[in-house]
């Protein structure tokens, strides 16, 4: 069953009297369990192909539904709700709160759910950090965590409410190699192990081996691995 199905989808930002081109009819499927390869420089799109994927962004032209749900003309409240519901994010920066420890990290995914981070949370709070080698660091704080625990955390905060995407912002650009390559091992594992589907943008072609299927952008426009934007345009003429 396709998780992700964006078709056709423009991204058109007004600069001046131009039009910028962000996404230029950009077509993604993502199967249950499939885990995607976005690859592409920087300013190719990639980040905003990810934020209309998890709602939020809209598109200018063309559809998105995220397992089953029609989201293209969502408002902000409902895409709000649909994000907390159905979408997990890992950004480049990671965005864990510096003041929460790595448990209360967790726990605010159920609070800004509406729910008080009671027993049932905490629970799973603490199960998603000890499968993720963080059983014991669930007091400290992310300032006396390493950048690889800190990335451990915030995938276990996006996968809290067992969505059924998870999106990656470029996960491994702070990591040196070795501990890139743990964070993508346990990534690909994590998403596996729940038959999550993923997509994970990165300009480094390295972590590409460690995803099911790899999709190339550039100038907004997509290509599969292997065939450069104009020979897939070319292909379907």
């Amino acid at each position: 069953m396709t998780v992700l199905d964006m078709r056709d989808v423009r991204k058109v930002y007004r600069s001046g009297d131009a039009d910028i081109v962000a996404l230029d009819h950009a077509t993604l499927h993502v199967d249950h369990g499939e885990i995607v390869a976005l690859l592409g420089p920087s300013g190719s799109g990639k980040t905003t192909l990810l934020s209309i994927a998890g709602g939020l962004l809209t598109p200018t032209e063309g559809t998105v539904e995220v397992g089953g749900h029609d989201i293209s003309d969502y408002s902000a409240k409902q895409l709000t709700e649909f994000r907390r519901e159905n979408v997990g994010f890992v950004f480049q920066s990671v965005n864990l709160v510096p003041f929460l420890n790595a448990e209360e990290n967790l726990l605010v995914v159920d609070e800004l759910g509406g729910g008080r981070g009671g027993r049932t949370a905490k629970g799973r709070a603490r199960q998603l950090l000890d499968e993720l080698g963080l059983g014991h660091r669930l007091r400290n704080l992310p300032a006396q965590l390493s950048g690889g625990e800190r990335q451990r955390v915030a995938i276990g905060r996006a996968l809290f409410n067992n969505p059924k995407l998870v999106l990656f912002d470029e996960p491994t650009s702070a990591l040196d190699t070795k501990l890139g390559a743990q964070v993508m091992e346990l990534i690909r594992s994590e998403m596996k192990a729940r038959d999550t589907a993923a997509v994970i943008v990165t300009h480094d072609s390295r972590m590409t081996e460690y995803a099911d299927r790899t999709v190339r952008i550039v100038d907004g426009r997509l290509a599969a691995d292997g065939a450069t934007p104009d020979t897939a345009a070319a292909a379907k003429a």
